[in-house]
């Protein structure tokens, strides 16, 4: 192989790795935006909801609990 020859192939490989480092840029930027709150839409909004909701169902399951109690001691 001759000088013109080992440059293409050096141009090559560096346009790979480029297309690849830019791919798994751009995976990681939308992966993490789905993680930034942003009014509802992103998963992690989604997530904050249902554990929101879940405290509210585990206070409210301890106070049928309390309510049966008190009915059962009496």
């Amino acid at each position: 192989m001759n000088a013109t020859e080992w440059a293409g192939f050096a141009v090559a490989i560096m346009t790979l790795v480029a297309g690849f480092t830019a791919a798994i840029r751009w995976l990681v930027h939308h992966y993490l935006s789905e993680l930034k709150p942003n009014s509802g839409s992103s998963m992690r909004d989604a997530v904050n909801i249902n554990t929101e909701r879940l405290d509210r169902v585990e206070q409210r399951v301890d106070q049928i609990y309390l309510l049966l109690c008190e009915r059962e001691i009496k």
